[in-house]
C-alpha cells in the first residue's frame, strides 16, 4: 500500500484510497476546476473538503501542503519518477495533469503554448475580477453605498467577456478542440451567472459565443461529476 504519512495533511485529512490523487478542496470556481480535470481525465482520486469558513485552510497541516493557505492542492502518490508530488496553484496542477496523462492539451508546441496562454488569462483576470465583481455583488461589499469599486469590475469583466466571445466566434472551444483552458474559463463564467447571479449586472446575455460554449460545457456528463 502507498505510504503518505511523510505528508501533514494526512493526519488531518486520512487517506482512505492512498494509491490515488488526493484533492483538497471546495466547490468553488478553482476547486471545481481540479476536480472537473480530474473526471475529464478518468484518473481516480479521493475528496477532501477544505471548509473556508472554518479556517481550515490556516492550519498546519493543509499549509503543509499549500503554503499560500489556498485551495485546491493536490497529492499525487505517483508523481514524477514514481515519488509521490503535492502540488498548488490550479494553472499548475492542470498543466501537470494534462502532461501526465498527455490528454487535454495540444501536442503540437504552438497550439500548445496558446492553450497555455488562455490559462494564464483565466488565471491572471477571470479569476480574479469575477471574484471581485462576486465580492460587491453577493458577499461583504453588496451593501456598499458607494457602487465606484463595483462598477470598475463589472466593466472588467466585461471586457473580458468580451475578449472571450470574440476568441469563441466559429469556435467549438477556445482552442477549437475541448482542452484545460476551457476547464479553467467555464467554471468561473457559470459561477458569475449562477452562483453570483451578476449575469444581468455585466450583460451576460450580449456574449452569444460565451452563452453558446458555457451550456456545452455544463452538458458535458464530466463536467457535472465535477460540480457535484
Amino acid at each position: 500500500m502507498t505510504d503518505l504519512s511523510a505528508f501533514p495533511v494526512t493526519r488531518r485529512w486520512p487517506a482512505q484510497h492512498p494509491e490515488r490523487i488526493q484533492l483538497y478542496s471546495l466547490g468553488t470556481p478553482n476547486g471545481q476546476k481540479v476536480s472537473i480535470a480530474l473526471e475529464e481525465l478518468g484518473l481516480p482520486y479521493e475528496f477532501h473538503r477544505v471548509d473556508i469558513s472554518a479556517d481550515d485552510q490556516f492550519t498546519p497541516e493543509f499549509l503543509s501542503i499549500n503554503p499560500n493557505n489556498k485551495i485546491p492542492a493536490i497529492l499525487d502518490p505517483a508523481g514524477p519518477g514514481g515519488e509521490p508530488m503535492p502540488l498548488w496553484e490550479t494553472g499548475a496542477i492542470l498543466i501537470y495533469l494534462a502532461e501526465k496523462t498527455g490528454q487535454l492539451l495540444p501536442q503540437h508546441p504552438v497550439q500548445r503554448y496558446q492553450a497555455i496562454q488562455w490559462l494564464m488569462w483565466q488565471m491572471g483576470g477571470v479569476g480574479p475580477m469575477f471574484g471581485q465583481v462576486g465580492f460587491f455583488t453577493r458577499y461583504g461589499g453588496k451593501d456598499f453605498e458607494d457602487k465606484r469599486p463595483r462598477d470598475r469590475y463589472v466593466n472588467e469583466a466585461r471586457r473580458l467577456l468580451g475578449v472571450l466571445d470574440r476568441r469563441l466566434e466559429g469556435r467549438d472551444w477556445v482552442m477549437g478542440d475541448y482542452s484545460m483552458a476551457d476547464i479553467a474559463i467555464f467554471p468561473w463564467v457559470r459561477c458569475m451567472r449562477d452562483v453570483y447571479q451578476a449575469g444581468e449586472l455585466v450583460g451576460i446575455d450580449e456574449f452569444g459565443n460565451v452563452l453558446r460554449v458555457l451550456e456545452a460545457f455544463l452538458a458535458r456528463p464530466a463536467v457535472q461529476r465535477g460540480l457535484a
